[in-house]
């Protein structure tokens, strides 16, 4: 007798019983999962999950994934409206940010975990989770297709397909590795709890390792050679916690190896920490120069083989050889496999995430939003619109604008085009008129009047001030919150979040654009250091931000139980210094 294929099983049972309609929100975080949800009657090879007749009177929102954003979402949603699915491959949300001090036993692993349905139970919102990994997205159809991540045998029926009518997508983003030979097999990577505990033992590994009486003193060096590739703020924050971790701790329990330590930063750029200050930035290559940490810029790995790392120097193009012990790859992020299918499936190819609007709905897909680290917001162009703009704008349809007309306007430009902004603060100036009057020279500003190809002048820089949000967990907290806003007041509005242009005298948004607010950025050196870039241009370095990063951090923790826990790690780090069991 033919059997037939998961997706098959699952079109036969749709070509025969049509599905409620429903608001599905799929949530995804860096592991990237989904939730499924589908209809309370049962088709073969496909697991059904149950609904009551309350719950079919609700929309349903699929969220796909516990992360940053997705965990966001959740806990700032309260409209007790939805019927919320969450899918994800894992149960708890990770203070990602701590996952450095993870590998070396400063902070425990289970300290900065909070499990999903601790953080969701006590909200008058109706939630459930899967765990579950997504497996593909159907954006025609509405469904998403999930499977079970629990390692079970159940004749397919781990499998199962969930109905939406709004998919939330915060899946996540995978180490990128550039298609470099030899990375997947020999390198550990540090975006999951999973990473940072196996690291944790491979360093542990290393130490017994060099230590066995049978080895030669060139083995025990390559053992003992930890390499770090990527000078951004996760490589440079696990060199600092290793260093610290090595020469505070470990030399004391393994003396005779511990003049053969050596730690290796590569970075293939000019320098490290490239998003911070040039202040940060030389500090810190100077700081890991006295203690001891070889910081190669300009190094781009091209191949990793079991004992050796091969670099090209980018100046003369030289390969080297590095022997190593133990190699961790931070050099950025990848687009997940799932998430590049459903780009394809979208029209979305060649890029290296979903595109959405300033609304986070995915370009094309009213129902679908995108957001954290599997999508960047396509942020629209000023010179695009500057007809549509100008028109606006010219209420007597004169054919020249005056600063009086402009002036009506300057607000609804600000706050739909960001970059205007952006522009007159990096040219000093305090509003657009400023702009006007620059590109009319010494012209007082009553008399000032522009005409359409003098108007595309005058903003014909603007654009150039475009960048896209950095992939960090601050953007991806700040999306989820928005995007719950927005649903919280869906039912209060006729129609979604509008992306056409609107000026005051015919509508405002009924949402407003998400704007990202940046609250300054850390950068922990060791040796109880820490940068601290903060907004205004403000700098600082040294013990006193250590304080400063210590604070936050405990504050940004999910829960008080989580809370509770770092503090009592970094309290007994200080006591009795940092675990060196390999469990």
């Amino acid at each position: 007798m033919r059997s037939f294929s998961f997706y098959e099983r699952v079109s036969r049972a749709f070509h025969d019983h049509s599905s409620l309609s429903r608001l599905v929100v799929l949530f995804t975080v860096s592991g990237g999962g989904l939730l499924a949800y589908s209809e309370s009657k049962s088709y073969p090879g496909v697991r059904s999950l149950g609904s009551s007749e309350d719950d079919n009177k609700k929309k349903r929102v699929v969220v796909l994934g516990t992360g940053w954003a997705g965990t966001s979402f959740l806990k700032n949603l309260n409209n007790s409206s939805y019927d919320v699915q969450v899918v994800s491959p894992r149960n708890y949300f990770a203070f990602t940010p701590l996952l450095p001090s993870v590998t070396c036993g400063s902070v425990e692993a289970r300290s900065i975990v909070e499990p999903i349905r601790n953080i969701v139970k006590k909200k008058n919102v109706e939630i459930h989770f899967w765990e579950a990994e997504c497996i593909k997205i159907d954006a025609e159809n509405k469904k998403v297709y999930c499977k079970s991540s629990q390692d079970t045998n159940l004749n397919g029926e781990e499998e199962f397909v969930v109905d939406y009518d709004y998919l939330v997508i915060a899946m996540g983003a995978r180490s990128n590795t550039f298609n470099t030979p030899g990375v997947v097999e020999n390198c550990h990577f540090l975006k999951e709890v999973e990473d940072a505990q196996r690291i944790r033992r491979s360093v542990i590994d290393c130490f017994e390792r060099a230590s066995l009486p049978n080895l030669t003193d060139e083995e025990r060096k390559r053992i003992l050679h930890f390499v770090v590739v990527g000078g951004g703020p996760t490589g440079v924050e696990f060199s600092a916690e290793l260093h610290d971790f090595v020469n505070e701790d470990l030399v004391k329990l393994y003396p005779t190896v511990k003049d053969l330590v050596k730690i290796t930063l590569l970075e293939a750029g000019d320098h490290i920490l490239n998003m911070f200050d040039k202040r940060i930035t030389a500090f810190a290559e100077d700081k890991f120069h006295r203690d001891g940490i070889d910081v190669k810029t300009g190094s781009m790995v091209v191949k990793v083989s079991d004992k050796e790392i091969s670099t090209k120097e980018r100046g003369n193009g030289n390969i080297t050889s590095i022997p190593y012990g133990m190699a961790v790859w931070s050099t950025g992020i990848g687009t997940r496999p799932v998430i590049m299918d459903f780009m394809k499936q979208i029209g979305q190819t060649n890029r290296r995430a979903l595109a959405t609007d300033e609304w986070l709905r995915v370009e094309g897909r009213d129902s679908i939003y995108a957001l954290g680290d599997c999508a960047t917001i396509n942020q629209r162009k000023v010179m695009e619109d500057i007809s549509a703009i100008f028109s606006k704008a010219d209420k007597d349809n004169s054919g020249t604008l005056t600063v009086k007309e402009f002036q009506e306007v300057i607000d609804d430009i600000c706050e739909r085009y960001p970059q205007v902004e952006l522009y007159l603060k990096n040219k000093q100036m305090h509003d657009i008129v400023d702009l006007l009057k620059d590109s009319k020279g010494d012209v007082a500003k009553e008399s000032i009047e522009l005409d359409i190809e003098g108007f595309k002048s005058a903003l014909s820089q603007v654009d150039s001030q475009m960048k896209n949000l950095p992939a960090t967990a601050q953007v991806a907290a700040q999306q989820g919150a928005y995007l719950a806003s927005c649903f919280n007041r869906m039912e209060e509005c006729e129609q979604n979040p509008e992306g056409p242009l609107r000026f005051r005298g015919s509508g405002r948004h009924r949402f407003h654009p998400f704007r990202y607010k940046h609250f300054g950025q850390f950068a922990p050196l060791g040796g109880e250091q820490t940068a601290a870039q903060l907004p205004g241009d403000w700098v600082s370095i040294g013990h006193s931000s250590q304080w400063l990063w210590y604070s936050v951090y405990a504050s940004k923790l999910v829960s008080w139980r989580t809370r509770a826990l770092v503090i009592s790690d970094w309290t007994r780090r200080f006591v009795f210094g940092r675990d060196s069991s390999r469990i």
